[in-house]
């Protein structure tokens, strides 16, 4: 999933991958959808303040650019952060695109659901989501 699909640029790199991509355009951002669906790909709107309408655990690997800022104006990093946590499988991947500043607000919080993070070129934080179960 791109959380942030901008025109679809990271699906569109992936076209040849087999996978597919969910394209979001969050509410608030320009409204690029047509685009996306002009380009062949797949998407929706969402508000990343809500819960995104999926299964939990559905998504392999989640890509953000660019949205933690515009996000935390409205609400906090950690409910954001919850969503990312619910929809993503255990054992797979957060990629956050977005300056050391927002890179080091959502770091701990990652860290205290158990997510190992490495930091790659001081712009890309990359998250692993644990196997961790209550009590262990």
């Amino acid at each position: 999933m791109d959380m942030n699909a901008g025109s679809g640029g990271f699906a569109a790199a992936l076209i040849d991958q087999p996978l597919w991509v969910m394209n979001v355009v969050p509410i608030g951002q320009p409204d690029t959808l047509p685009v996306i669906f002009s380009r062949g790909l797949i998407g929706a709107y969402h508000d990343w303040c809500e819960s995104f309408n999926t299964y939990p655990r559905t998504y392999d690997l989640l890509h953000m650019s660019s949205l933690v800022g515009s996000l935390t104006d409205r609400c906090d990093i950690i409910e954001v952060a919850a969503e990312i946590d619910r929809i993503l499988r255990p054992g797979r991947w957060f990629v956050l695109k977005d300056t050391m500043q927002m890179i080091k607000k959502m770091r701990p919080v990652l860290k205290s659901l158990h997510y190992e993070t490495v930091i790659v070129k001081q712009q890309f934080l990359v998250a692993t989501k644990s196997f961790r179960r209550p009590g262990k």
